[in-house]
């Protein structure tokens, strides 16, 4: 069974201190769902700076200190089970999350493609794709390569998703436009009130048109295609969503890492069986003991049909 101190990320953390700026941060980032960790001048910690709770949430210049835009993640323990970790991946919508140990020690941070490739050969991702889709509980959010900017930055504020399918003028498939790919335009200094949408010939960035971002690149798969085969792309092609289409390549679904993270949580990974024992002798206890730690073993391997 896999446990988290088997992988803690110790290196290449990304820190910087309260007094930098959040232009500095987010310019060691490089998706959005990073996080640059942050600790005082007595490396004790202090919490994260992230693009979401920063830029889409909360709108700070890219001139604010580091302190003013601090968000604190949940913390990780090293006793947490695979599942709880991936229940907190998903709500903080945070890939890279601090650990402490029993004494609150910061040990280092646990990521979630790290923790998604280890269970890259699992049978809980043998199933098909269209089953995932079925249980999403949030629609495919599509926007036209024609509108603008403005409109994207306000469906990614209402909906909190951090991806956009973006479709041609047949209604296929252009292109992927993730909020990261604006946070270079987001931290650059806010425009004066009085401007008006246009300068002479320089229009705005807010009002430039979606088609001009968009990551044309996308990887594309079927809903008959099997969940595995996603992540298996995900982790070796190091991208955050395959988009999944029909035969005539309109967008019928987005898979994402959150998707996978939330197979890992709802199956409990790491969660160890409770049974009650009050009422039962010695040996009867050491009888349930030895079968589920088998069992557990067993399971671990994915030895079971």
């Amino acid at each position: 069974m896999i446990q988290l101190k088997n992988i803690i990320k110790t290196d290449r953390i990304i820190k910087v201190s309260p007094d930098e700026t959040l232009s500095y941060a987010i310019s060691k980032m490089r998706t959005s769902h990073d996080a640059a960790f942050v600790f005082d001048e007595d490396e004790k910690f202090m919490g994260v700076v992230n693009p979401y709770y920063a830029l889409i949430k909360s709108s700070y210049p890219g001139n604010s200190k580091v302190s003013h835009c601090l968000y604190h993640p949940p913390k990780l323990h090293i006793d947490f089970s695979i599942s709880k970790v991936a229940e907190l991946f998903i709500e903080s919508k945070i890939h890279y999350l601090p650990i402490f140990d029993d004494k609150d020690k910061f040990l280092g941070i646990i990521s979630a493609r790290h923790l998604l490739s280890t269970y890259t050969g699992s049978p809980i991702f043998h199933l098909p794709i269209s089953e995932i889709l079925q249980t999403k509980t949030k629609p495919l959010f599509t926007i036209d390569e024609d509108d603008d900017i403005n409109s994207a930055i306000e469906i990614y504020r209402r909906t909190k998703v951090s991806k956009l399918v973006i479709l041609n003028k047949d209604l296929k498939l252009k292109g992927v436009l993730s909020y990261y790919d604006l946070i270079s335009y987001l931290v650059s200094p806010k425009e004066s009130p009085h401007r008006g949408q246009r300068e002479g010939n320089h229009i705005s960035f807010h009002h430039l048109k979606i088609k001009n971002f968009a990551k044309t690149y996308t990887l594309t798969l079927s809903a008959k295609d099997q969940a595995a085969k996603a992540l298996e792309m995900i982790i070796n092609k190091k991208i955050g969503s395959i988009v999944i289409v029909d035969d005539e390549r309109h967008p019928i679904g987005i898979l994402t890492t959150k998707d996978f993270l939330n197979i890992l949580w709802k199956n409990g990974y790491g969660k160890n069986p409770q049974i009650i024992t009050r009422n039962f002798s010695q040996q009867s206890r050491q009888i349930l003991g030895g079968f589920f730690k088998g069992l557990s073993f067993i399971l671990s391997r994915g030895s079971y049909t």
